[in-house]
Order: structure tokens, then sequence, then C-alpha cells
């Protein structure tokens, strides 16, 4: 199945001030995600971003809300956005939910299965989550996986909101996005 952007919600999980510095490989991940993110708002897919527990965890990186200004932000204090009843209407009424964020083991995790169990599509983009140890990112992506989701890149994501060359869109795109140095 495809990626459909009238169908699909960009759903960045707990990407926050005070949990980044404990992720393995961080600095790659806020890249990665800064330039799907941005990608994701070009192509006029919505974007939401999940926090958890804010007031100990602090805020989603000022960076990541800065590539999609008009994107949603929910707090939780469960571990699974689903369990916490916090997602917007918006994304519930729309077929698939593209996930990424961390960590990889809990709340991606929790948040996947708790979609997946509401009949959604769900595509996990495994180059832009993370957790404190690979181990755990990798266990994560394979329960998630196991259980429904499908495992993405981030040019699979962009790829499939473009649907086709020849435009000026997916020219202008290419050349943002895909010419030169990737994250």
């Amino acid at each position: 199945m495809l990626m459909h952007k009238d169908k699909a919600t960009l759903l960045v999980v707990d990407i926050q001030e005070k949990l980044i510095p404990a992720i393995a490989g961080a600095q790659n991940l806020i890249a990665r995600a800064r330039w799907l993110i941005a990608a994701a708002h070009d192509c006029a897919l919505p974007v939401v971003f999940s926090e958890q527990y804010p007031q100990g965890l602090g805020h989603t990186l000022p960076e990541l809300l800065a590539a999609a200004p008009a994107a949603q932000v929910v707090e939780k204090l469960h571990f699974s956005c689903v369990s916490a009843g916090c997602l917007p209407r918006s994304l519930l009424e729309r077929e698939q939910v593209i996930v990424c964020g961390m960590e990889t083991h809990v709340c991606v995790l929790q948040t996947v299965l708790g979609l997946l169990q509401l009949g959604k599509q769900v595509f996990v983009v495994a180059d832009v989550v993370g957790s404190r140890s690979d181990r755990d990112k990798e266990l994560g992506l394979q329960r998630m996986q196991g259980a429904g989701a499908v495992l993405v890149s981030r040019e699979m994501v962009l790829f499939e909101m473009l649907e086709k060359s020849g435009s000026e869109q997916f020219k202008a795109m290419s050349k943002k996005y895909l010419v030169g140095e990737q994250p």
C-alpha cells in the first residue's frame, strides 16, 4: 500500500529538549527529523507533534516546530498517544498515520500499536526514530513491523507524497531535499 498525502498525517512523537541528549545518534536524528518535517510541510501533509510530560521533559525542539509552523502540538502523560486521548480529530479522521520520533521502544511503539488497534494504516519512518540504545530501537522496529506497521524511509515518504516527476513541485522538492548532502 502507498502513502497518500490526502489520507495521511505525520505524527512526530516526543522529540523533546530534555530527552534528546540521552538518545543514541541524537544529532543525526534531529537533522533527519527536520528534513522529514520540512518536506512534509512543503508537500502540504498535515503534521502533529506530541509531547510527553513537557513540564519535566521540556518541549519539542524549536527547530522542528519551525519546520511546520502550523502544526498542532498535543501533550500527554500516557506513553501512547492513543491511550492519552490527545490526538486531534483531524488525524483520527484520516486512514493513514506516518510516525517518527522517540523513544522507538516506548512511546513510538505504544502509539503505533494503539493506532493499529484503531484500524489505521501505520507507516514508521525507520530512519527518523531513536532510543537510548540501538538494541531497543531495533527491537521496537521489529515489534511494530510484526504487529502490522510498515517500515519506510524519509525518501519513501517524500516520493509517495509527490507521486510523479516532471512537475514544478517535483523539481523544487528534488533540488531542496534530494540534491546534495543529506542528513
